[in-house]
């Protein structure tokens, strides 16, 4: 609910006016992923103004881009600008706070993930949103591409049967140099290992396929990385349905790859791939006697949407600007938006206390509500909950691998919690 103690900026809808965009933090994840978004609906929105804590990069970007204005604040901006929309680019212990300020001015925001440290502070995001706007939307491409979207579609209308088994596999490659960027790793700055910072997206995937989960149990380990949080967890998950799914969440893969399998009375279907997907990358296969493959491959040539649309944020934008426009709340927001982060809340707190959680059991009275560590000893920092680390001490692990997600541009991004500093 919105909280009556803040003063909101109220704006009206845009009624067909060209739409106003600034980009917070402009290192990697900027260039790659919201850049060529904001190209792809260049009919309809500007990029009016960046921002970011480092000069250099900054005039670098701007004017490599052709951006009119650069700021060293998210205020500056805010007071400057009086953007539409704001792209919040930065390590995620600077979301909350930079979208809460957004969304006072009266700006709709939409977050990178993993989109808060915990919780407590989504619900500090929503709680300063206001009917009909602004609102903020996370970013959470993978369920805007076509496969994704048939998929839920065909789960829902019952036409591939009963979901019964999912598998869903995170299995990336982080070497011992990535965690050289201060932020990363730690718990204060990057709130979570694989399980928050990589497998949020495959996970997001599979809950817009399966809806409602009830019940997790987990384990998780930090096993070679010099980190505060986790390397690698699993997680057994049940759904309201029935449907039982393993979760993998891994950086110390050095055959990288993202699968999702789901298991259904008629057929099986399955997606492979990276850090993103096409429709080439699904796979279906008919359950024995069940159906034919005729069928099969028609209902999925037939459902909607009949183009393809890669999983991207160029998928995703659409969405968010036809919500804007029409002052409502967008998807990938409120709820919808914080059902994979109580999914991930609910793995943390089974695999550092060794119980089963149900999602009923998760609220502000659960340490594991405000950090994912939820001040376990064995776990949580030093200056919290002193105790042995877990896991065992590793020797130094194999050739680095590729560090591509949300790489900064240039030098190394200043810690975290600087409004402005650039994933």
């Amino acid at each position: 609910m919105p909280d009556p103690q803040l003063p909101h900026q109220r704006r009206p809808a845009s009624h067909g006016r060209r739409l106003r965009a600034a980009l917070v933090g402009t290192g990697g994840i900027a260039e790659a992923g919201h850049l060529p978004a904001l190209r792809s609906q260049a009919h309809r929105v500007d990029l009016v103004a960046a921002v970011d804590t480092d000069p250099a990069r900054l005039r670098a970007f701007t004017g490599r881009h052709g951006v009119p204005a650069g700021f060293a604040t998210v205020p500056e901006m805010l007071d400057a600008v009086r953007p539409d929309l704001v792209h919040l680019c930065t390590p995620p212990a600077a979301h909350a706070a930079d979208a809460v300020a957004c969304l006072r001015a009266g700006a709709w925001v939409w977050v990178e993930k993993p989109p808060v440290l915990s919780l407590a502070e989504y619900d500090r995001i929503e709680g300063s949103e206001q009917p009909g706007g602004p609102y903020a939307s996370v970013v959470y491409q993978h369920r805007f591409g076509s496969g994704a979207r048939r998929l839920a579609g065909l789960v829902a209308s019952g036409a591939l049967g009963r979901p019964l088994v999912a598998q869903c596999v995170t299995a990336w490659f982080r070497g011992h140099d990535y965690y050289e960027v201060p932020w990363r790793g730690d718990w204060a700055t990057e709130g979570g290992g694989p399980t928050l910072g990589h497998g949020i997206h495959q996970m997001d995937l599979l809950l817009s396929v399966l809806g409602r989960w009830t019940e997790v149990r987990a384990m998780a380990g930090r096993l070679d990385r010099a980190v505060q949080t986790e390397d690698v967890s699993a997680a057994l998950v049940r759904f309201a349905g029935g449907t039982v799914a393993t979760v993998l969440n891994s950086v110390l893969s050095p055959r990288e790859e993202s699968r999702l399998r789901f298991d259904l009375t008629e057929a099986t279907v399955e997606l492979t791939h990276l850090y993103g997907y096409g429709d080439d990358d699904w796979q279906i296969t008919p359950a024995p006697g069940a159906t034919d493959a005729a069928r099969l491959a028609r209902l999925w040539r037939t459902a909607e949407p009949a183009a393809e649309i890669r999983s991207s944020h160029a998928a995703q934008l659409p969405h968010l600007l036809d919500a804007l426009e029409r002052g409502v709340r967008p998807p990938a927001s409120g709820p919808a938006g914080r059902a994979v982060l109580e999914l991930i809340t609910a793995l943390y707190r089974s695999a550092f206390t060794g119980q089963p959680v149900r999602r009923e059991e998760l609220g502000p009275h659960d340490p594991f509500y405000h950090h994912l560590h939820g001040d376990t000893p064995e776990w949580a920092p030093a200056d919290r909950a002193p105790g042995p680390p877990p896991g065992t001490a590793a020797e130094p692990a194999a050739p680095e691998g590729r560090d591509t997600d949300a790489a900064p541009a240039g030098p190394a991004a200043p810690a975290a919690g600087r409004p402005g500093a650039s994933r």
